[in-house]
Parts: C-alpha cells; sequence; structure tokens
C-alpha cells in the first residue's frame, strides 16, 4: 500500500473516532437524563399503585372490562424500539421476541412504536394498529394517552384481543438492558407492581434508594368503586406504557453510548496500527533510497 493511501486512511479513521467519541458524549448525557426521568416518576406509580391496593378487593374490580380475564382471541403486542440504529442489539432483542411469539403459531397485531418496528411490521406483513415514529427524549404522559387509548378501545372489543402485552428493553444498568415483555390489558396489580420495582437500576446512583411501605388503612370510597376505577385503570394503562418508554429510551441511549465507545476505542487501535505500518513503509522508501544513492557513488568510484 502507498504511503499516500495509508496516510489517508489515518486521516479517515482519526475522524471517524472524533465523531463516534461525540456521540458517545451526547449519548450518556440522554442515558443520565432518561434514567433519572424514570425514577422520579416513580412516587407517582406508587400513588396510583396505593389507591388500586385500597379498592381492589372489591368485587367491581374483578368484574371491571378491563381486568376480566378471557381465553379467547388475539394478542395485541405494544412493541417499543427507537428510530436511530447504532445501539447494538437493543432493537434486535425486542424484535427477537416478537419473533418467537410468532414462531409459537400465536395470533397477534401490533402497535408499533418506533421506525425500527414500523419496518419490522411491514416486513413480516403483520397488522398494524398505530405506527408512531419520532418520539422525542422528553416523554410526557400526553405522548402517550393516544396510543393508550388505541389499546384500550382495540381491548373493549370482546372477542377480539384476550390480553394487550408491550415489549420494551428494560434499563438494568449502563451496560446491561433486557428485552422484556409485560401484560398491560387485562391489568393485573401483580405485574404492575413487578413494573414498578423494574425501574429501579442494579448499579449506579439510584440502585440504593427505597420507597417506604404503605400504612394499611380501611378506606370508604365515594361515590362508588366503580367510578374510581374508570377513572383510575385507564391512568394507570398510560403509566404503564409511559414507564416502558422512559426504560427503552434510557436502554437505547445506553447502549448507544457503550457502541460508540467500543467504536472509538477501536479507532484508536486502527489509527496506532496504521500509523506504525506507515512509519514501517517510510522507513522501507528511505532506506531504498539511501541505498540507491550509495550504490550510485560505488559505480562512479569504479
Amino acid at each position: 500500500m502507498a504511503l499516500k493511501q495509508i496516510k489517508n486512511k489515518i486521516i479517515s479513521t482519526k475522524k471517524t473516532g472524533k465523531v463516534t467519541k461525540a456521540m458517545e458524549s451526547v449519548s450518556a448525557v440522554k442515558m443520565r437524563k432518561s434514567q433519572e426521568r424514570a425514577f422520579l416518576s416513580r412516587p407517582y406509580v406508587h400513588a396510583a399503585l396505593r389507591i388500586l391496593a385500597r379498592v381492589s378487593q372489591s368485587e367491581a374490580f374483578g368484574s371491571h372490562p378491563l381486568t376480566t380475564k378471557r381465553e379467547e382471541g388475539k394478542v395485541l403486542l405494544v412493541v417499543v424500539t427507537s428510530d436511530k440504529g447504532l445501539a447494538g442489539s437493543v432493537n434486535s432483542a425486542v424484535l427477537k421476541k416478537v419473533e418467537q411469539l410468532k414462531s409459537a403459531g400465536e395470533e397477534f397485531a401490533m402497535i408499533a412504536i418506533g421506525r425500527k418496528a414500523v419496518e419490522f411490521a411491514n416486513r413480516e406483513k403483520i397488522t398494524l394498529l398505530g405506527e408512531y415514529t419520532n418520539l422525542h427524549d422528553e416523554v410526557t404522559l400526553a405522548d402517550v394517552k393516544e396510543i393508550a387509548s388505541v389499546a384500550q378501545t382495540a381491548f373493549g372489543e370482546v372477542g377480539v384481543y384476550k390480553k394487550v402485552e408491550v415489549v420494551y428493553q428494560n434499563f438494568l444498568s449502563t451496560f446491561e438492558q433486557e428485552a422484556t415483555m409485560r401484560q398491560v390489558l387485562p391489568l393485573d396489580t401483580a405485574e404492575v407492581h413487578f413494573m414498578m420495582h423494574g425501574i429501579r437500576p442494579r448499579h449506579g446512583k439510584f440502585s440504593q434508594d427505597t420507597v417506604a411501605p404503605d400504612a394499611m388503612i380501611d378506606h370508604t370510597v365515594e361515590p362508588s368503586a366503580e367510578v374510581v376505577f374508570d377513572a383510575l385503570i385507564p391512568q394507570l394503562i398510560e403509566i404503564i406504557l409511559f414507564h416502558a418508554f422512559l426504560e427503552s429510551k434510557a436502554s437505547e441511549h445506553s447502549a448507544r453510548m457503550v457502541a460508540m465507545k467500543n467504536a472509538t476505542d477501536k479507532s484508536k487501535e486502527v489509527t496506532k496500527f496504521l500509523t506504525l505500518k506507515y512509519n514501517k513503509a517510510r522507513q522501507a522508501a528511505i532506506t531504498a533510497e539511501v541505498a540507491e544513492i550509495t550504490g550510485g557513488m560505488e559505480a562512479m568510484k569504479k
């Protein structure tokens, strides 16, 4: 390889390393913000769950349309992915969960969140009840309302869907995320509790934080448990999806940060290897020139 080609490769590799380093820094900031938002929203989840726990013993809870278990019908999946790539196996792990369900022969439709989920559904010819792309990092409950409404309306059609599940990446630590599938409807208090405790990461700033247990108090529900459930359950559905989005965002930025760090380290290795190769080639060229000059001088003496 010519010296000029090697030098151009070194320059190109260094430029790539600068880009990946910048993307690593940006993803690190976004990851921290997403993780903080996921954890700082926990008090709201606890408050809603405490209300649910206090009134869930009533007959109205078990007979509510959004809590009644069904045996027949399809599954509606809310699949949460990112719009962009360069994030390791974050998206592929989520889509693999969907593929496993398809391989098991389960009939299902999808609500696709993120461009990767939309592309997957179109490629596999899966029925889409909704597709949402370009969701910003600062996800709010307002962003989730329409998606929760679509899922709730679809589940309300008796005989069509037996349950609604959300598939997303659960954030465990900076270097570890886990593709997770959780039931949204019919609403199960055990599932909601499990999701809530899963918000806390295994390592890092918020790993040691705890929430005080709720006191057991007997409450009188007014005007009635039915009215409270009609208002509370739709909000809990929004909260479940909201936290799935927050977990997914934190996982995406974490995985991208790690991927970009690996790319930056690799660019440094390649630059070092090419620099060594360049120096060897240059030294060989200098040695060859010196040998030619010496040989010419010896020939002139003769």
